[in-house]
């Protein structure tokens, strides 16, 4: 017996949706796309899947025909026959889409957090929760000692920032690019998986973050893209519940932290299926800063780092068990079960 591999991931996507729908409507507000630079949705999608196209043929083409007009015909012929197969098309169209979904879902659902929870936050609670963890001082101050605050913040917020388009670059590259099917299927399960969790999280636990409530903190700290950005949101918020802007997203919640857990799961992605050491190194490295930045800025509290590596390492593991994949070594290593989405339900 087999089961699709997209089950879990348009389950998910589903899921997100409905809710957002009827968050709007309990709430009489609209949903907004947030990332509507490229127009109306109907239009969006069918660009971001000829985007993918494209980001595979043209490099290709251009570097292998040596830009030779004669021979592209042929490479590209020949780059749709052996890649872009019918269970290709059918990852990177359903990857995408329920992506998207989730995605937008997602940050409607956020904006929407205060006037569903109200105003009430625990930001307190997590705050006196660091004090403990570093023995009576703020965890931002120690970082602010350790790494200085002059050239170090401008490296820690480039990283921290990084974080924006490396979600679309990543899912993008393993939707296309994915060696097995079913990579790219885990991928873009254990990503839906996180955001989904991470909505959750902000209900169950709402916050600001230190950044936002605790402001005498960071007054040391240079002007830098962390810091426009953390103003923008504070700004938009305000924007939101106050004057109800329309077309606006307010993005303000902390517990827990999807920077963490993305960089992470993305980190679990390349260890899993890939096979370069340095590349291995590099998003490791990239996770790891990632961490310190979100404490040194005050995106976050332990307690917030701690909860989106939970999520990270439980939608990497889920995601894998729906794609197909057996964790092998007490679950340091993995294989796949299946080169398709087809994926056997008692897999060994």
């Amino acid at each position: 017996m087999y089961r699709p591999a997209y089950a879990l991931l348009v389950g998910t996507a589903t899921l997100m949706g409905v809710l957002a729908v009827v968050a709007a409507i309990t709430l009489d507000r609209k949903l907004v796309d947030p990332e509507g630079f490229l127009g109306p949705s109907w239009a969006r999608l069918p660009l971001l899947v000829l985007g993918a196209f494209l980001l595979d043929m043209l490099p290709r083409t251009l570097w292998v025909s040596r830009l030779n007009p004669k021979l592209m015909a042929d490479i590209v012929k020949n780059r749709v026959r052996d890649h872009w197969t019918r269970e290709r098309m059918t990852l990177v169209v359903m990857g995408l889409v329920c992506f998207y979904i989730t995605y937008v879902s997602y940050r409607n659902l956020k904006s929407f957090l205060p006037f569903i929870m109200g105003e009430e936050k625990y930001d307190r609670e997590l705050h006196l929760v660091d004090r403990v963890l570093f023995l009576g001082h703020e965890p931002a101050t120690v970082l602010h000692t350790i790494f200085g605050t002059g050239p170090s913040a401008h490296v820690l917020s480039s990283v921290y920032l990084w974080f924006l388009p490396l979600v679309p670059l990543a899912l993008a590259a393993w939707l296309v690019w994915s060696r097995n099917i079913t990579f790219g299927y885990w991928f873009a399960t254990s990503q839906c998986l996180a955001w989904t969790l991470g909505t959750a999280s902000y209900y169950a636990l709402p916050t600001q973050g230190p950044g936002f409530f605790y402001l005498w903190l960071y007054e040391d700290l240079p002007s830098t893209g962390s810091g426009a950005l953390m103003d923008s949101l504070s700004n938009t918020r305000s924007d939101v519940i106050r004057q109800g802007a329309a077309g606006a997203v307010q993005s303000v919640a902390g517990f827990a932290s999807l920077h963490v857990a993305i960089t992470l799961l993305v980190a679990l992605m390349v260890q899993y299926t890939l096979r370069n050491r340095i590349v291995h190194w590099v998003f490791w490295i990239n996770f790891a800063i990632t961490v310190v930045a979100t404490l040194y800025f005050g995106w976050h509290y332990i307690a917030d780092d701690i909860a989106g590596v939970a999520i990270a390492l439980f939608s990497f593991w889920l995601g894998g068990l729906a794609s197909g994949q057996k964790f092998d070594r007490g679950g340091l290593a993995s294989h796949p079960t299946s080169t398709t989405s087809k994926v056997p339900v008692d897999a060994d």
